[in-house]
């Protein structure tokens, strides 16, 4: 008997739902058209920065092996084209202004005033073992000042950008200065060992996920699907509690409690009703990923093996979602109030979570809050099944948590339902 009765408030929200075709075009399409914009954009960007050279200013005022070497590793690099022809004040201008992201100024007299510093420290330490110095190049301690190598950067440049920036032109100077160093004792002492041209001991290896062999590297793709699906689930929010205001306006309501069906019944049926929706919501993104996406040149939305987990995630993710719609509908007593909050309340649980920016960005105080966003733990568990190929035990938490957030916001409703309309 219960199962016909949730078939029939099933069947009740379907029709409901069949008189506001345009809503449900909308509920579908602009999640589309929102992963589709944003995907493109990043991925352009991505490969701006990958398949181009930005143009940034050099100036040599040293003209020597120093600047030489410091120009040869930049106009080798992937990343910059240099452009020469700027005096400094005119370089800061230009880049100040905005015409260029970032200026090189190569201090005069750097190549020479290195070599002076590093031979006489050298030849100061080689004395210091009773080794005769070579008179050609003893030289007395010379008082040396710090070179600065200018660098002049957008105000609106990125923080990272300008770190990644001088980070690289540390490491270019500390290597050049070191193969001196190397040949300075070499000259000194009067060996034959090449010593500048021994390799590292210490290096770099990243290490990434693997499949068959082939590394596995995230993409936009591979964030933006799940990343937009998730915000796509949640904003049925604001149609479900439109919904239930609808249903008090109209006297919907009152008859279903004066009905012999008991209240969570009508729960379950829009709960059935509003989880299908998801499903396809979800669905559709992911033929979007699959189909879509290779013909707009974009990397293919890969779901080998996954897909069955990626579907039990949608079903929990949208039960929270429903959840915190049935308790807005439930607690609002106009659309004008249930529309707009529950847009916005999306909104801040998308930014929270960890939609728009990754949680490692944020602050440490919003890393906390983050934890508390049911986004984030839907978010968590796609990203555990794509890029970490994790199973079902591996994202049973976020399930779990996902489920007590529908479990919590129901029993609020329904508790608050009965308060309100006891006699």
């Amino acid at each position: 008997m219960l199962l016909y009765k949730l078939w029939r408030s099933f069947v009740k929200e379907i029709l409901l739902l069949k008189r506001d075709i345009g809503g449900i075009v909308i509920i579908f399409v602009m999640p589309l058209l929102l992963i589709i914009t944003i995907t493109l954009i990043q991925d352009s960007t991505f490969k701006n920065l990958e398949g181009s050279k930005i143009p940034i200013i050099f100036i040599d005022n040293d003209k020597s092996e120093i600047s030489k070497n410091i120009k040869q590793e930049l106009e080798n690099g992937k990343t910059f084209e240099l452009v020469t022809n700027y005096t400094e004040k005119s370089a800061q201008d230009a880049v100040f202004s905005g015409d260029y992201q970032m200026a090189i100024v190569i201090p005069e007299n750097l190549t020479k005033d290195l070599n002076a510093n590093i031979d006489s420290k050298v030849q100061t330490i080689v004395s210091s073992f009773g080794i005769e110095a070579d008179s050609a190049s003893a030289k007395k301690n010379v008082d040396i000042k710090a070179k600065d190598i200018h660098l002049y950067f957008d105000p609106a440049t990125n923080i990272g950008f300008k770190n990644n920036v001088m980070n690289a032109v540390n490491k270019m100077v500390f290597e050049i200065e070191n193969k001196k160093i190397y040949k300075a004792f070499q000259d000194q002492l009067g060996t034959t060992e090449n010593l500048d041209e021994n390799k590292n001991l210490i290096s770099f290896k990243e290490i990434t996920p693997t499949k068959e062999k082939m590394d596995v590297i995230p993409n936009s793709v591979q964030h933006n699907v799940p990343a937009w699906a998730l915000f796509a689930i949640f904003f049925i929010v604001v149609p479900l509690s439109i919904n239930l205001v609808k249903e008090k306006s109209q006297g919907t309501s009152v008859r279903v409690r004066v009905s012999p069906t008991p209240y969570y019944i009508h729960i379950l049926g829009k709960t059935c009703t509003y989880l299908i929706i998801c499903i396809i919501q979800f669905l559709l993104m992911v033929a979007v990923g699959i189909y879509l996406f290779p013909y707009m040149d974009l990397p293919q939305f890969d779901v080998t093996g996954k897909m069955f987990h990626l579907i039990i995630v949608t079903i929990f993710a949208g039960l929270a979602a429903i959840g915190f719609g049935v308790l807005l509908g439930t607690l609002a007593d106009t659309q004008e109030q249930s529309a707009p909050f529950g847009a916005t309340s999306v909104v801040v649980l998308a930014a929270v979570g960890g939609i728009w920016v990754p949680v490692f960005l944020m602050p440490e105080f919003m890393q906390t809050v983050a934890k508390f966003s049911p986004m984030n733990w839907g978010l968590n568990a796609y990203y555990d099944i794509i890029l970490r190929n994790s199973g079902i035990a591996g994202i049973a938490k976020e399930l779990a948590l996902l489920f007590l957030f529908y479990i919590a916001m129901v029993t609020i409703s329904i508790f608050y339902e009965r308060k309100q309309n006891a006699v």
